[in-house]
């Protein structure tokens, strides 16, 4: 069996670099070479880290005690840093995470800049916070930009639609939270790369039962740095070679407090992602059944590659 090798982008999801795939069959006369063309995948996957990333910082922003006393940098922060500040006013139900003009090294490893603001007032039950059934917040942007890539928000909403019966004020070890999230962002790569456009439907799961240290009851803010979180659903959109694609997320699973990687990033530990690109054929792409490691498999047209991040 002979063993080939090319280059595999997979954006921020994978920590974009160059991925070194291994096949597991030999290559046949009716084979399209062109078909292991990565970078339409590397788009995708972009738009969904960033994407994701930004429900992560909108999840701390709610959930880290008061709003206008709140500091970045501190040891249950994922994403934001000392250099990032925030305001907020409780009047509007709103508040914004600034970044400022110069990018700024975050606690994820990222380059940071411009300002993220979030509106929760179309809240419901009473919700003010992240972890409570009911609440819910917009998200749009202003000259917000993650490691030289320009993300415009049209619209991002994320909604805490656990069933509030389920719920209690006191610790309930073993309570999995749900949001609902949609989403449409423009992202424009740098050195004149094109836009990429990503639509997406989610449901984004707290994984309570690993660690129930991570949510504590509807009275005490999540501590993010033990959570494990999944990821389910579909997105759609155009790469930055306008090329149309269709992905689905099954069972996408990231976990902050078991698996850190050198730089503080977190990757995905387990889950699909199954990603088609216009016409041609399906990508499966897999992470893994829970190893922290930097090892996932990608499967087109049967043919099985090993790629290492």
């Amino acid at each position: 069996m002979k063993t080939k090798q090319l280059i595999l982008t997979l954006g921020t999801i994978v920590l974009a670099g160059s991925l070194v795939l291994t096949s597991c069959k030999k290559k046949t006369q009716t084979e399209d070479p062109a078909d292991t063309d990565q970078s339409e995948a590397s788009d995708h996957t972009l738009a969904e880290n960033t994407t994701n990333d930004i429900a992560g910082i909108g999840s701390q922003g709610s959930e880290n005690g008061s709003l206008s006393t709140y500091r970045m940098g501190g040891s249950d922060d994922m994403f934001l840093s000392s250099c990032a500040a925030i305001t907020t006013n409780t009047t509007s139900k709103t508040f914004t995470v600034d970044f400022g003009t110069t990018p700024c090294l975050c606690m994820d490893g990222k380059m940071r800049s411009g300002k993220l603001m979030f509106d929760y007032s179309a809240s419901t039950s009473g919700a003010v916070a992240y972890r409570m059934p009911g609440y819910k917040f917009s998200a749009s942007s202003s000259n917000y930009v993650v490691d030289g890539y320009t993300v415009n928000i049209v619209n991002k909403t994320v909604e805490n639609i656990t069933p509030l019966a389920s719920v209690s004020p006191s610790l309930v070890p073993g309570t999995n939270l749900t949001w609902s999230i949609t989403a449409n962002v423009n992202i424009i790569k740098p050195s004149g790369g094109g836009t990429i456009s990503w639509n997406c439907t989610r449901t984004k799961t707290l994984l309570n039962t690993s660690d129930p240290l991570c949510y504590h009851g509807q009275s005490i803010p999540i501590t993010w740095s033990k959570a494990k979180i999944q990821l389910d659903g579909s997105a759609s959109g155009t790469t930055a070679q306008g090329n149309s694609y269709t992905s689905t997320i099954i069972a996408l699973v990231r976990d902050f407090g078991g698996c850190t990687l050198p730089g503080g990033r977190h990757p995905f530990i387990s889950g699909d992602i199954q990603f088609t690109p216009g016409t041609k054929a399906t990508r499966y792409i897999n992470f893994g059944s829970g190893t922290c490691d930097a090892v996932g498999t990608i499967t087109i047209k049967g043919i099985t590659y090993t790629f290492n991040f």
